[in-house]
């Protein structure tokens, strides 16, 4: 309803006075037991401005009302060890870590899909600038951000548009923020036609002193909105759309996705920056999904008393927004920071200082209620927590889904999956999976993203971790990696869960790194769908048992349900389950950081860990049949922890020269990986692995089983480096070197059954996706 059609406000003593009065609550994404709780906790009907208010925040988006009750879980299953260095947790912003010689770190992953569905470029580059903000408002310098995008067929006329945008908004965006973009994953299958996934991480550094917090507390304090103005893009925009399933491939609703702009943004960063090491913020909260309406109602929920706001002193773009629109508009770059009125003043000299508008829009007070006025009159009176915090919480029925036992005894073996034997087959069968759209060099993308930008970056992809330097000085670093694999969590979501935690654990070993937190971003169907409620849940215990058991806690993430457009109790009515964890290590000195690529001649290349026959869900399977069906691999914990130290420790004292952890694909996907990166060959020999393991060859190469990695290490450090493999338990045998030449090129040998000059290798692997999307 516009301003135009509706001239008198609608007052909380009008609404008191018109109980009956229709509201169109069903339109803002409310279900009637929904309004009727509201009217319930109100004592009337709400007014326009606090439906609004409440239909945003009480959206899936904000409220996580049917996920949160599992939540908890991995808040529940957390040790005192696991809790030692974190600083700041669940229900923040972001969470905080200690990193060591009073550094900090905050890091958080988030999702922006719908949006990105509707306007991709818009709906990627505001997925950045919205995570960004959320470092800004712990009191943090973004460093560094990482993109993990899953898009449909490659072969679906409308893929290209998608991908197309959502490349150049990441990178577009990240770009003008000079921020190098480290890592991320790059996914294509047909379950996230109509749904893509566009989850965005940033990662800030600060000092402990300069942690903030989003709570409004202090009587008198000012309440100032500052940033860009106020207008109608993105009204409602990710808490609607992110809260609703598509129909028939369009969004049921569609509010403008909102527009970005980047340099007000850096110039936003700088300016709050600067506003914290003055002093003269009390508390902060960025404007992100649902505006205005979430950042006072979550700034006085926090707080310790109540709140007055009046939105006359909004600045405004768009003149003609009435109160629920200037509530409910999700325009970007916006921050909302809590004043003493003796720091207003130089609160405003630093924001004019740098040209970033700001007005007075409130102030705190000990009423406990959370009010607005607009044009002088009354047009919410709310108790904050009953809008931020106490919306309804659902216990959603879940079961295994019918067709769940189908697909795990569709295995590769019932199926009757021809399985290549002669070399010739097995070459074939290497080069199709490392050709492959999944598997195939993201070069392409990361391309058009900085990876360097302000000169800290000292690993980024095709790396198993991005690795930045927090302390120019000590050299003091982190690590990031995320992971998922959709097609494991589709054949099992707590196993699937927990391999993604395994496998971003293994990458930031891998860098050099110790891991030490997790953020996780949980992308998953309707939560009304039984069949998708009970992938969620699986996922969520299985992630939160295998955190405890690896001792790294999880500091904060998101939630994205509905994802789907099938028909609910169908296999294919949803997206993948798709849990992205991202794993945060620290690594004492950056030079020690490991890469994935094999340097020189003449190291030895061992691989580390027990291979087993576990070819369900393998990019082999996916590649060579199109098959999904079977079990996961194997997921061994403790032999993941074991493993980590060796790599860790083995970085540390400069044991190894290169270190790959082994996943999609296997080890021969590992082996030409690291040959290709820096145009060095290897020669491989498999048979002492397939006889130790009882295996096949063929297993040998393209077996997925995990707690699985390839180190080079040079000859003279092979005695120590075998001894720490002994000390900690870990498996390990020694199958090649090195540097290996067939014709003056440099070739990957794998010995008895077929030969790939790196060149050759090279070439399959970075062609695929520039062919495809040019």
């Amino acid at each position: 309803m516009t301003a135009s059609s509706k001239p008198t406000l609608d007052t909380v003593e009008h609404a008191a006075s018109t109980p009956d009065e229709e509201q169109p609550y069903a339109s803002l994404g409310l279900k009637p037991e929904e309004y009727q709780q509201i009217r319930d906790i109100l004592g009337r009907r709400p007014t326009a401005a606090e439906l609004a208010m409440y239909s945003v925040m009480w959206s899936e988006h904000c409220s996580y009302k049917s996920s949160k009750v599992h939540l908890r879980k991995f808040g529940d299953k957390v040790t005192d060890e696991m809790k030692e260095h974190l600083l700041v947790g669940i229900g923040e912003n972001a969470g905080v870590v200690d990193i060591g010689e009073g550094w900090a770190v905050t890091f958080k992953v988030e999702s922006h899909n719908h949006p990105s569905f509707v306007e991709p470029y818009q709906g990627a580059a505001t997925g950045v600038g919205g995570i960004v903000r959320d470092i800004i408002s712990m009191g943090a310098r973004p460093v560094a951000v990482m993109d993990q995008l899953r898009f449909g067929d490659v072969n679906h006329p409308d893929t290209a548009r998608v991908v197309h945008g959502v490349v150049s908004g990441v990178g577009g965006y990240g770009n003008s923020l000079g921020l190098p973009n480290i890592g991320g994953e790059l996914v294509f299958d047909s379950s996230y036609q109509g749904n893509p996934l566009v989850n965005a991480l940033a990662v800030g550094v600060l000092r402990h002193e300069d942690i903030h917090l989003a709570n409004a507390s202090g009587v008198g304090n000012k309440v100032i909105l500052f940033g860009a103005r106020t207008g109608g893009d993105g009204i409602g925009g990710a808490s609607i759309l992110a809260s609703e399933t598509f129909e028939d491939g369009v969004p049921a609703k569609r509010p403008s996705v909102q527009v970005g702009d980047p340099f007000m943004e850096k110039v936003l960063i700088e300016c709050c920056l600067e506003l914290f090491h003055a002093g003269v913020v009390e508390g902060i909260q960025d404007l992100g999904a649902a505006g205005i309406s979430c950042a006072t109602s979550e700034l006085a929920s926090n707080g310790d008393g109540g709140m007055h706001v009046w939105l006359d002193d909004v600045l405004l773009r768009d003149p003609t927004l009435n109160a629920g629109e200037i509530l409910m508009s999700e325009s970007q770059e916006r921050m909302m920071a809590v004043v003493r009125p003796e720091k207003l003043d130089e609160f405003m000299a630093i924001t004019g200082k740098w040209d970033v508008e700001s007005s007075v829009v409130g102030e705190v007070n000990d009423s406990g209620r959370l009010t607005i006025d607009h044009h002088g009159q009354r047009i919410v009176d709310v108790d904050p927590r009953t809008v931020a915090h106490e919306g309804p919480t659902y216990n959603r029925p879940y079961a295994r889904p019918a067709w769940q036992d189908g697909l795990n005894a569709d295995t590769n073996v019932a199926a009757g999956l021809a399985r290549p034997v002669s070399g010739e087959d097995l070459k074939a069968a290497a080069l199709a999976t490392l050709g492959a759209p999944n598997y195939a060099s993201k070069e392409w993308v990361t391309n058009q993203y900085d990876r360097f930008v302000q000169g800290n970056t000292a690993l980024a992809q095709p790396d198993d971790a991005g690795v930045i330097r927090v302390d120019e000085t000590s050299n003091l670093g982190i690590a990031i990696a995320t992971d998922a694999n959709g097609r494991f969590a589709k054949l099992d979501p707590r196993t699937g869960a927990a391999l993604a935690l395994a496998e971003a654990y293994r990458n930031v070993a891998a860098a050099g790194a110790r891991p030490m937190a997790v953020t996780d971003c949980l992308n998953f169907g309707s939560p009304e769908d039984p069949d998708s409620m009970w992938q969620l849940v699986e996922a969520i215990e299985g992630l939160a048992d295998a955190c405890m058991e690896l001792g790294v806690p999880v500091t904060g993430g998101n939630v994205s349900l509905y994802n789907g457009t099938g028909e609910p109790g169908q296999i294919d009515s949803s997206i993948h389950p798709t849990p992205v964890v991202g794993v945060l290590g620290v690594l004492d000195d950056v030079t020690r950081s490991v890469t994935t690529g094999f340097r020189g001649e003449g190291d030895a290349i061992y691989l580390l860990g027990t291979t087993r026959d576990e070819l369900d869900g393998s990019a082999w399977a996916e590649v060579a049949h199109q098959h999904l069906g079977g079990v996961p691999p194997l997921v061994d914990l403790a032999a993941e922890k074991v493993l980590g130290a060796v790599l860790v420790n083995a970085a540390r004292d400069s044991l190894v020269t290169a270190s790959h952890d082994l996943s999609d694909g296997g080890l021969i996907q590992a082996v030409l990986e690291s040959a290709i990166r820096y145009g060095t060959g290897a020669r491989i020999s498999v048979a002492d692995l397939a006889a130790r393991d009882g295996i096949s060859e063929f297993a040998a190469l393209f077996s997925e089983s995990t707690a699985r990695a390839i180190v080079a290490v040079p000859r003279g450090e092979e005695a120590r480096f075998q001894d720490a493999c002994v000390g900690r338990g870990v498996p390990f045998l020694k199958i090649g070197e090195t540097g290996h030449e067939a014709d003056g090129k440099q070739v990957v040998e794998i010995e008895g059954l077929f030969t790939v000059p790196v060149a050759q290798a090279a070439e399959v692997f970075s062609k695929t996706l520039p062919e495809i999307f040019g």
